[in-house]
Formats: C-alpha cells, sequence, structure tokens
C-alpha cells in the first residue's frame, strides 16, 4: 500500500510540475494531493516536499491557514474565464456551455473567498 501512495504522490507532483506551465492545469490542487499521498507513503518525500522553494509554502498556507496567494487566485481566475471563452468562440453547444459555466463560477468564487495569507489577516 506504501508504494501506491508513492506512485499516486508522485503522479499528482508530477501534474502540478505540468500545471505551473501549462495554464490550463492547476498546480495548486495537486500539490496538495501529492503531500497527502506522500504524507501516507513516505515521510522523506513529505518532508522534501513541504520544504521545496517553490511548492512548499503553498502546503504550508493552506495547511495553516487555508489560504491562496493573491497571484493564484488570479492567474487561475483568469484561466478560467479564458478557458470559457475559448469554449464560446468555438462555438460549444449550450448543453457544453451551462455546465462549464456553472461548475467555473462555482471554482472561481470558491477560489476568491479564500483568504490569501497570514499577511493578508
Amino acid at each position: 500500500m506504501r508504494s501506491l501512495w508513492i506512485a499516486l504522490g508522485g503522479l499528482f507532483f508530477a501534474l502540478g510540475v505540468i500545471g505551473a506551465v501549462l495554464p490550463l492545469l492547476p498546480t495548486t490542487p495537486f500539490m496538495l494531493l501529492a503531500a497527502g499521498c506522500f504524507a501516507k507513503g513516505s515521510p522523506r518525500l513529505h518532508a522534501w516536499l513541504l520544504s521545496h522553494k517553490t511548492f512548499g509554502p503553498l502546503i504550508s498556507n493552506w495547511r495553516a491557514h487555508g489560504a491562496i496567494p493573491r497571484r493564484a487566485k488570479v492567474i487561475a481566475v483568469a484561466m478560467m474565464a479564458a478557458t470559457f471563452a475559448l469554449s464560446v468562440g468555438l462555438g460549444l453547444p449550450s448543453v457544453a456551455l451551462i455546465p462549464q459555466g456553472l461548475v467555473l463560477s462555482c471554482v472561481a468564487l470558491f477560489l476568491i473567498t479564500r483568504p490569501e495569507g497570514p499577511k493578508a489577516r
């Protein structure tokens, strides 16, 4: 079972790294999933991820404060809006646009209402 947690953690970490480069794939949720999997499978990998210069603060901020940095919020909401605009531009049918718009709106609302961290309080 331990190997499965490590493999899942590696998969989520890889998706998070890809998400840091590709605008349509989120980074933070995958890093949170990777941290959770590594915590169950490998204390060494979990500690490494938490101490990572780029991804560690995202995880620590979420765990300590339920916070998402403003920059991450802005990028995420902008990418969701761009994705929806592209869907409209491609002429997707209403049966696809309505659920997509509802889901993206709910996710954006969730992100916007999260605190930005201890400095924002």
